[in-house]
């Protein structure tokens, strides 16, 4: 009997799961299962390995309804079978071959029968084989018309998408030229249409007749003949990881930026003067998270911090281990205590403590000074996704169990708990003050929290599907920047950005630029700008104010996060082809 081990089988689910865009749930599979220690070859298993798995099953099961009934068992039939020909034929084709070699073995058998015998049971198997041969061609042939059909009403979707975007090239093609002669930003100005809200939104939608403005493609394929496209003497690419860059922060002191990859290492780059000036590439420490081999997967660094004076830099691994590190690469502590992969991890602005969340469900305080854990958090009943520091002393976690706790540094139990979310909660964020939470989900909402009540102050509902990440203006009260109004930034998985009044909980713009899901999104230090970075390879800096695009830089791979120096000069994006770009910014 032919048998399936169940790491095997493990591997074959979690692979369906990734290719689905089930990406928590093949995490923590992943993770339970052993996936990364598995002997597979990943290579040599095709995409939809378990879906055509579980439809030879079915055939199978169909094949073993439908055989003849003769001095064979359907057990015995499949002995003639190897184990490559039922992944590799099809229902007929194996029918055809037990049947040809239970006719060897029928001959053998009735060797001695009379000849008449043997060919009337030749003949009566014959039958039954071609009846069956038959049903099943009628059936191949009903299954293929209904293809030729769906093929066909997709190419008709496609044409129709096709000729909407045709009208909307023609109808930006026209503004342009109406365009012509003004200053150089005017272009701009027709692009940042498709991004006014409210009634202005539904009265193109009446006199277009289209879906609101040019699709976001349109606007990303005509940068390069756009004003706004960054310089390449405008760009340093670091380069040295091996692996996809999953995480960048600058120092919030000085000319550092750390970026932290799958490759098992952390980098501290020295960014000195403009991009132009750094003809070699700059200094670079690596921080490695590992001991001797090199192809640790469970050492991706996940996530960093710096603490606020800049002397330290926190990591966080796939090995569960949070390391300490000096500005200059030395390793001065390794914090060890959680059973998972570390998501998320947030220095107070004290400085003392360090908060990290991980997939093990818990959250835990721990102490710089002495390097060891003050206390464990555990009140999720799944995967901890993201942490935030309220003050030196009080935080908020959130959770694919979509629960978000408020905690207390020597308090047991939580101090406030939030739930209202349908999903998984994605990411929380603090407003300037500490008085607003943030919060957003798989089930395409953000919300705000405010301590003195148990329900949500506002719950935003523009988005099509999961937001990503949420982040709050370096505005209003509490900020440097206190005569400007407070917004908040939510990136989703429907292409788009949109800034928020949380005053009065109004959409104030939807930024329409992408043509991916917005992974990250960062304010500048003045709060007068924002940069967004997506699986389409393109980085905008958005206008706040006027809600447009004013600069543009398309990369080789999907960004998975933007960050702003402290002098809002610089701009920092990490990219899934192993490199961190530098642009610089001026306007």
């Amino acid at each position: 009997m032919i048998s399936i081990t169940s790491a095997e089988l493990n591997y074959l689910i979690f692979r369906y799961l990734n290719e689905s865009g089930f990406t928590h749930s093949a995490f923590a599979l992943g993770y339970e299962a052993g996936i990364n220690k598995s002997t597979i070859d990943g290579n040599l298993v095709p995409p939809g390995a378990l879906v055509t798995f579980i439809q030879k099953g079915i055939q199978y099961l169909e094949l073993e309804a439908n055989l003849t009934n003769d001095d064979l068992d359907t057990d015995e039939d499949f002995q003639f079978l190897h184990p490559l020909d039922l992944i590799t034929k099809d229902v007929d084709e194996l029918q055809k071959m037990i049947k040809e070699k239970k006719e060897n073995v029928q001959k053998d058998k009735s060797k001695g029968k009379e000849k008449e015998n043997i060919e009337n049971g030749r003949d009566h198997d014959h039958g039954l084989a071609m009846e069956k041969e038959r049903e099943l061609a009628k059936e191949k042939e009903n299954e293929k018309q209904q293809r030729e059909s769906e093929k066909q009403q997709r190419e008709n979707e496609k044409q129709q998408r096709e000729k909407e975007k045709e009208r909307d090239r023609e109808r930006i093609e026209k503004e342009k030229e109406k365009a012509k002669g003004k200053e150089k930003e005017k272009p701009f100005e027709d692009v940042s249409d498709a991004n006014h809200t409210g009634d202005e939104i539904n009265g193109r939608l009446e006199e277009n007749g289209t879906d609101g403005g040019p699709e976001p493609m349109d606007i990303c394929t005509n940068l390069g003949s756009m004003p706004c496209e960054i310089p390449n003497s405008d760009v340093t690419v670091l380069q040295g990881h091996t692996s996809e860059v999953f995480a960048c922060a600058w120092n919030p002191a000085g000319s550092l930026l750390a970026s932290g990859s799958g490759d098992s290492t952390a980098r501290i780059w020295t960014i000195d003067g403009p991009s132009s000036s750094m003809q070699n590439g700059p200094f670079n420490v690596v921080l490695r998270h590992f001991k001797g081999r090199t192809n640790e997967k469970s050492k991706d660094v996940t996530t960093l911090d710096w603490n606020v004076e800049g002397t330290l830099l926190a990591t966080g691994s796939y090995d569960g281990q949070a390391r300490i590190w000096s500005r200059d690469g030395e390793l001065i502590s390794t914090l060890n205590k959680h059973k998972g992969p570390i998501f998320s991890l947030k220095w107070n602005k004290k400085g003392d403590f360090l908060l990290s969340g991980s997939v093990d469900k818990t959250a835990i305080v721990w102490d710089v000074k002495t390097g060891e854990w003050k206390q464990q958090f555990e009140f999720h009943s799944a995967p901890a996704l993201d942490v935030d520091w309220r003050n030196n002393v009080s935080f908020a976690t959130c959770s694919t169990d979509s629960m978000i706790y408020v905690c207390k540094v020597g308090e047991n139990r939580p101090i406030k708990s939030f739930s209202g979310h349908q999903g998984e909660v994605n990411a929380i964020k603090w407003d300037p003050t500490g008085s607003l939470l943030a919060s957003c989900s798989d089930d395409s909402t953000a919300k705000i929290w405010s301590m003195k009540q148990d329900s949500c102050l506002l719950d935003l509902k523009e988005h099509a599907k999961e937001i990503y990440t949420v982040r709050w203006s370096p505005t209003g009260p509490g900020t440097n920047n206190p005569n400007l109004q407070l917004v908040l930034a939510s990136a989703s998985f429907d292409s788009t950005i949109k800034l928020w009044d949380v005053e009065v909980g109004r959409l104030l713009h939807s930024l329409n630029g992408h043509r991916d899901p917005v992974y990250s999104v960062a304010f500048s230090p003045n709060g007068e700008y924002l940069a967004s970075g997506s699986l389409d390879k393109c980085m905008h800096i958005w206008s706040v104010k006027e809600a447009k695009i004013v600069k543009t830089f398309s990369g080789n791979g999907g960004i998975f996060e933007v960050c702003w120096n402290k002098e809002g000069d610089k701009i920092a994006a990490c990219f899934a082809n192993n490199v961190v770009c530098v642009l610089d910014f001026r306007m």
